[in-house]
Formats: structure tokens, C-alpha cells, sequence
């Protein structure tokens, strides 16, 4: 019996030993060291890709920003949003959830809008959204062609978070961003090709544009 309670006891003992160390090594040692290796070598990413303007974080290289104008009544939940068109504007948004603290993420629940591509609605909102691309972007000398409307100006990302837009939809913008901006053409057009990216490694994925990124060498430039 004695020696049957001290087997017991020592396994318990043994048992305990090894939790603690497991996890000492793996709760402790193991993340301590994967951070700190991570804040060595890989920094900007461990520490979420932040933007900074004027000395301030200003956002994620990962996360899109809405740019809009502020609400005439901030208490109406129920007013729409209205683009700021002095900034170049990001792709359409429909993440499946808002952000009260921060209306420039959606970020309780990213996703599209799940809806099959000969749903009504959907349907509905491409074509809202490819005349309002039209309209915001013509200018006194230079009219939108709704041929010219790239896919990505009027729909989402899987993720409602893209961050990035096609050149060509970029480019559409110019126009209206220099009209806005009193910027020559000529200007705004290095901006978007200063500020696109190729694809990885020469083939992976396509050329894109970081709107936050363009947004603010946009505004170091009207501030010049």
C-alpha cells in the first residue's frame, strides 16, 4: 500500500515537473524568443505594418481607409456616406460588420458581400457604383467613359480591407484629384506611378497602388 502511494506520489511529482517546464519553454522561452527574433529581423511587419505621416502612425500598409466626408449629423446612423473627392478614394467596402470606434476600418467582421453575381442587389450596386465613378471623376476637360470603369473600382475585395487599387483605376481618378487639388495633371500622374507596386518576384499577383500610401504623398505635395 505504502509503496503503491509513493509510486503515485512520484509520478504526480514527475507530472508536475514536466508542466512546468513545458511551460516555461513553450509558454515563455519559445514566444519571447520568436518575438524578439521577429522584432530584430522582420520589425515593420511584427509590429503590423504601421503608415506613419507627420511623425504619426497613420495606418496599416495592410488595411484600407475610407476617405470621407464628415457627417452633417453625426447621430444619423442612417446617413450615407459621402466621399471626400480631394483624395484618391479606395475600393468599394462591404465588410460584413462597422467599427463605432474607428469609422475608417471595418473591422468587427471582414468579408464581401456573399451574394452570387446575378443577384438583384448586387447587380444594383455595381451599377450605382460605376455611375457615381463616372460622375465623381469627370471634370470640365475630361469626361469618364463607363467603358473605361475598371472591376475594381466597383466592388469589393473578399476582405472588404483591400488596401490597394489597380493602376488603371488610379489613373482614372487623376483628373479630379488635380482639378480638386489645383495640381497639374502632369504632377498627379508621377504620384500614381511613383506609388505603384510591381508584381512579386516579376510574376506573382498584379501591379497595384496603396491608396493610404498615395494619399499621403498626395498631401505632402499640396503642402509643398
Amino acid at each position: 500500500m505504502n509503496n503503491s502511494v509513493g509510486n503515485t506520489a512520484r509520478l504526480l511529482g514527475a507530472g508536475l515537473r514536466a508542466l512546468l517546464v513545458l511551460t516555461l519553454v513553450c509558454g515563455v522561452i519559445y514566444p519571447l524568443v520568436v518575438t524578439g527574433i521577429a522584432q530584430v529581423a522582420f520589425s515593420d511587419k511584427a509590429n503590423g505594418s504601421e503608415i506613419k505621416s507627420g511623425g504619426k502612425v497613420v495606418g496599416s500598409e495592410l488595411i484600407g481607409q475610407t476617405y470621407n466626408l464628415p457627417k452633417k449629423d453625426p447621430n444619423n446612423a442612417d446617413e450615407a456616406a459621402q466621399p471626400d473627392l480631394k483624395w484618391f478614394q479606395p475600393r468599394p467596402s462591404n465588410g460584413l460588420g462597422t467599427n463605432t470606434l474607428n469609422t475608417q476600418y471595418q473591422l468587427i467582421i471582414s468579408g464581401a458581400t456573399n451574394l452570387s453575381g446575378d443577384n438583384e442587389k448586387l447587380i444594383k450596386q455595381v451599377k450605382d457604383a460605376k455611375d457615381a465613378v463616372v460622375k465623381d471623376n469627370s471634370t470640365a476637360d475630361y469626361k469618364v467613359s463607363p467603358a473605361d470603369v475598371p472591376a475594381d473600382a466597383v466592388t469589393s475585395s473578399a476582405s472588404g480591407l483591400d488596401p490597394q487599387i489597380s493602376p488603371a483605376y488610379a489613373k482614372l481618378q487623376v483628373h479630379r484629384i488635380a482639378e480638386r487639388n489645383h495640381l497639374d495633371v502632369k504632377q498627379v500622374e508621377k504620384l500614381v506611378s511613383d506609388n505603384t507596386s510591381g508584381r512579386i518576384l516579376g510574376f506573382m499577383g498584379e501591379p497595384g497602388v496603396n491608396v493610404l500610401k498615395l494619399n499621403i504623398a498626395l498631401k505632402e505635395l499640396t503642402q509643398k
